[in-house]
């Protein structure tokens, strides 16, 4: 592959690949061949290399436990918890938008030498160029839409416009690429969704020999796209014009219909390729599921009862006697990294760690809320998802006016991919109370847990989960002892950043970018309202 030396560009862009990183001891202009990235590189291995870099770059302890994990209040650190009151490294920021990035120039690299007259018959023995290509078409719009929903206008490329201001990922021609606009992105994302489903060849396998998102199997990667189109369609509606075509042609086209369909990533039992939040765990212990959801699924916050999945996403607080006694040495975290740990369905076994606390007040709480995420989350080969069967149920009751059907649905198909019962999650979608928007919406964030940044979106959208269950800034909440020495027992949730009264509503954008691509950045900036925490989306109505 021709190697770009122009460094400092490259950069700008945040396309940080291994084919960027070359000596800077000649002219930036030079072309050089560089002997270890081949000019044609296996397609699906391309493909598996940026879909797997997606997931550990927006999986992780750090640009997700650190940042719309707890902003989501799905969990509270334990200690240092500067993050979980909105004041995250600005390094999270900078690597969530370089990872995406990264990834999203391997995709168009998929895309080219399945489109080029050049390659692409060496490109189709790995599966036809047309589902080559779709596939790439359609993670490209998932990256872009994380993109734009976490930060804004950003630099965007698509595979079918010609859009003046879509100038990301060439390089050769942008240097210093424009920010397109969250309308322009949006709509275009629809585009590009509703046409890569249209592209695929369903008799006709996606990446041979080897796939880590669809098996191969092209009907998973049509449903995905429609599915995905029916989330963007949702979030823009009555903003960007056509959505609602697109919502409804989405859901015509076919959509996810089973848990058989959800699509992610699957790590593998072993410490070579561990999943990135098992793996950070093994060494460190930051994280307790909050006490704002636990609360929530014991049923003492919000409109439901008991929740079984409680007992799936949260491990107990402490060992039994009788597991200590079996094992004195072994603690309670080595349990969960082993899968040997016992599960405990007594709600009082669940406190979970209050969210935002005062960081002197920390100490106390944690020796007695400290829950860690289960083992069935911290586990070598944790399945990051990227969309699900129950999301889509969740989406089609809004569409349908708030569907109790498909309201049900969803929860059930929840409850049964995290492995509860059918008789325990039968008998809780029994006392579910009637659908509507507060109460699906609430369900959605309990089936969006470990997948933040989607909640994160969705509460920006909507509003919900609302302050029955969360707690925001300025409000006030129970410890869970009084504070040594003062008594206090309660304590007020005060964030770190000036001027937010609320969740944040973006990030801000990379401090490489502001450095490097100034005129542009300035542009974007001024474009959104200002390069702030508060700045809100076009689509955030909350």
């Amino acid at each position: 592959m021709k190697n770009i030396k122009k460094i400092v560009y490259v950069l700008a862009t945040a396309l940080i690949t291994s084919s960027a990183i070359v000596s800077c001891t000649q002219d930036f202009e030079e072309l050089n061949e560089n002997p270890n990235n081949p000019e044609s590189p296996l397609t699906y291995g391309t493909f598996n290399y940026a879909t797997r870099l997606v997931a550990d770059g927006t999986r992780n302890s750090f640009e997700s436990a650190r940042v719309a994990l707890p902003w989501m209040q799905y969990s509270a650190q334990t200690a240092y918890n500067d993050e979980d009151k909105y004041a995250y490294r600005l390094t999270s920021g900078d690597a969530l938008w370089t990872q995406l990035y990264t990834a999203a120039s391997n995709y168009k690299k998929v895309i080219d030498m399945n489109a080029s007259p050049e390659t692409a018959a060496a490109a189709s023995a790995y599966g036809s160029n047309a589902n080559q290509i779709a596939a790439s078409r359609v993670m490209l719009s998932y990256i872009f839409l994380n993109l734009a929903d976490t930060f804004g206008d950003v630099p965007y490329y698509s595979y079918g416009n010609n859009d003046a201001d879509f100038q990301a990922l060439n390089v050769n021609d942008y240097l210093k690429p424009k920010f397109a606009s969250q309308a322009k992105i949006y709509a275009d994302i629809l585009k590009e969704l509703k046409e890569s489903a249209e592209m695929i060849e369903t008799s006709q396998p996606v990446f041979a020999p080897a796939d880590i998102l669809f098996g191969g199997d092209p009907t998973r990667l049509k449903k995905f796209a429609n599915s995905l189109r029916l989330r963007v369609a949702t979030r823009v509606k009555g903003v960007v014009p056509g959505a609602e075509t697109h919502l409804a042609e989405a859901i015509a086209s076919g959509v996810m219909v089973s848990n058989d369909d959800n699509v992610g990533v699957k790590y593998e039992n072993n410490l070579t390729n561990p999943s990135p939040m098992y793996n950070d765990f093994r060494t460190r212990s930051d994280f307790s599921v909050s006490k704002t959801f636990i609360d929530l699924l014991k049923g003492d916050t919000g409109n439901f009862g008991l929740d079984p999945r409680l007992f799936r996403y949260a491990s107990k607080s402490k060992l039994t006697p009788e597991e200590i006694a079996s094992n004195p040495t072994k603690t309670l975290k080595a349990r969960i990294l082993d899968g040997t740990l016992a599960d405990s369905t007594n709600p009082a076994d669940y406190i979970g760690m209050p969210y935002g606390l005062p960081e002197d007040y920390q100490a106390s709480q944690a020796e007695v809320g400290n829950n860690f995420f289960s083992k069935y989350v911290y586990r070598p080969d944790y399945t990051e998802i990227f969309m699900e069967y129950s999301e889509v149920e969740f989406l089609l009751s809004e569409a349908n006016g708030w569907s109790q059907s498909n309201y049900e649905k969803g929860v059930k198909a929840s409850m049964t991919k995290w492995g509860v019962s059918a008789a325990a999650a039968d008998a809780f979608v029994a006392t579910l109370p009637p659908a509507n928007m507060k109460n699906v919406l609430t369900q959605k964030y309990v089936a969006l847990f470990m997948q933040p940044y989607e909640a994160w979106a969705e509460y920006r959208r909507t509003g919900y989960p609302d302050t029955t269950v969360l707690v925001l800034p300025g409000e006030t909440a129970p410890l869970l002892v009084p504070i040594p020495v003062t008594g206090e027992t309660t304590y007020t949730f005060t964030p770190l950043i000036s001027g937010l009264t609320d969740l944040p509503t973006r990030l801000y954008y990379p401090t490489v970018i502001q450095t490097l691509n100034p005129e542009n950045y300035a542009a974007a900036s001024a474009a959104i309202g200002g390069d702030k925490m508060n700045t809100k989306l076009i689509w955030d109505k909350n």
